[in-house]
Formats: C-alpha cells, structure tokens, sequence
C-alpha cells in the first residue's frame, strides 16, 4: 500500500524543490509566472511519487494527462469497445521496467500495445532544445545521438533523395555511388538533427518552451512521431538520445526513491516486473486555500 502518512513530507518537499533550490530538478528556460504549475500525486503500490507538470512546454498533453488521470477525459475501453468517464491510469501497472534508464506506465492493456483510444500530437520545441545547432555528420561520424539510427537515416532520408534524382535498385551502380556521394557532401555542413527529426515525421513549435528528459523526467511514451496515447514514462538518468523525440511534461519533486525502488524490481527478459507493480492513482494535488479573515 502507499505510504500515505509520509504524504505531508512529500507535499512540503515538493513545494522547496518546485523553487529550483536542487540541481537535479532544475529545468531550460523557467520564467516567473502567475499561477504555479499543476502537480500531481502518483499512488503505486511501491509508494508515492510527486511530480510538476508543465503547461509552458506542453499544454495539450498536460490537459489530456491530467483528463485520463481523473477521468474527466473519455477513452476507449478495450473491453466494450465503447468510450468512457473513469479515471484511466487507475489499476494499470509499469509494464516496462529498465534500471538505469526508465520505468514506464499508462497502458490500459499492460502489455505496452494498448492506450487511451486516440493519438495526439508531440509537442516539443527543437530550437529551444538546441537541435538546429547540432550538426547530424561529425567529422566523418555521426551525432551520438543517432548512434543507433543509422538505418532510419538511409530509409528515410538518404534513399528517398536518391529517387528524387530518379535513381533505384536498377540504377548503375557506379551512378548511384556517384550521387550518394554528391549527397553526402552536401548534407555534411548544414543538415542537423532538427532536420533529420522533422524528416522522420517530427513537428516542432517554437513558442513552446524547452524542457529535456532529464533524470526524474516525465515524457510520453510513443511508437514514433505524433503517437501519443497515454503511456507514459519516467526517467532513472538524464536520456539525451530521446531530446526531441519524447513529449517532456513533468518532472518527480518528491518520491524519486520509490522511482529507483520500482527500478529495482526482478523482471522478465522483457523488462516486465515478474510481480505487478501497480499505478493506484493519478491525482492532481490541490493546496488548501486559508479561510478569509471574518469580520
């Protein structure tokens, strides 16, 4: 059961960190604003976990995050088929567990197949996360953080710009060789991985402000561009491979030793928990107003 009676040590730690005095939760581009940032209590049956949501960096996920978690946001019910009203995440498990990396959540299925019923979009800002100034080509390697993307970049990419030249597999292949080259070489000063994300399908906007998957991140799971269904993770470590790629909306406050307990959990070959590790509750945390002084 959560540790309910630490509940009050976790509220007030979260609003000292809420004011960036930790390192480990500082975030890109805070400005002052009027009202603070929602929050929310995640109730599992390893204990509780704080976080901060974002509406400067993504308010369409945050007001759908937020509409599952209470159930004021329909989704489809794997069952019946039909659209329903009740809180989502309640119930569901981390179905996907990796020590070091991220524990992930949210699937009504609790197989990682399932979601909410619908997709919705990426909101991310590239230039802010400062994609534009990456270059993809590095001195004759690429980006780090395309280390394992080496296909996508010739499927969706190089080959692509190949049969715009009207170029195939029964080109001569002294021909093909020629322009690939040619291609290469024009590529290499200019194309970033901002470019290379929007190629796959992301869409960025600027006006958004920039938030990485640090470690204690909260970011939407998704099986690639404009994806989202509800499935969410947390992350054990910074990931700078998933910048701009991931929907980053919240960030743990407090709790973050129950992120590393869930971690820590024996799994499966498949990262599964062999024993559940169940979501009870998604809330959002409300602050008690004081009572006006009477006359």
């Amino acid at each position: 059961m959560p540790h309910h009676s630490s509940l009050l040590a976790y509220v007030c730690l979260g609003l000292l960190l809420s004011l960036g005095s930790s390192p480990l939760f500082a975030a890109e581009g805070d400005t002052a604003v009027d009202e603070p940032n929602p929050r929310i209590l995640i109730s599992t049956s390893h204990g509780d976990i704080i976080a901060e949501l974002f509406p400067d960096a993504a308010p369409q996920t945050v007001q759908i995050f937020l509409g599952l978690a209470t159930g004021e946001r329909a989704w489809r019910d794997p069952e019946s088929g039909q659209m329903v009203r009740r809180p989502y995440y309640d119930g569901t498990i981390f179905h996907r567990v990796i020590p070091g990396f991220m524990i992930q959540g949210g699937d009504i299925l609790g197989t990682g197949a399932g979601g909410a019923g619908f997709t919705f979009s990426d909101e991310m800002n590239a230039k802010g996360l400062g994609l534009d100034q990456e270059k993809v080509f590095q001195d004759g390697r690429l980006h780090p953080q395309m280390a394992y993307m080496e296909q996508q970049l010739m499927e969706q990419v190089i080959v692509p710009r190949l049969e715009a030249q009207g170029l195939g597999p029964h080109s001569p292949e002294e021909t093909v060789n020629a322009a690939y080259r040619t291609l290469i070489q024009e590529l290499i000063p200019t194309y970033t991985l901002k470019d290379f994300y929007q190629d796959l399908g992301y869409r960025y906007d600027e006006h958004l402000s920039a938030r990485r998957p640090l470690r204690g991140a909260l970011a939407m799971a998704n099986r690639g561009p404009e994806t989202n269904s509800g499935q969410f993770f947390i992350n054990l470590t910074d990931t700078p491979h998933l910048t701009g790629k991931h929907t980053v909306f919240g960030q743990v406050v407090a709790g973050f030793e129950v992120v590393e307990r869930i971690a820590a959990v024996e799994r499966d070959a498949r990262d599964r928990p062999r024993e559940a590790v169940t979501i009870q509750s998604i809330r959002p945390i409300v602050d008690e107003q004081p009572a006006p002084d009477q006359p």
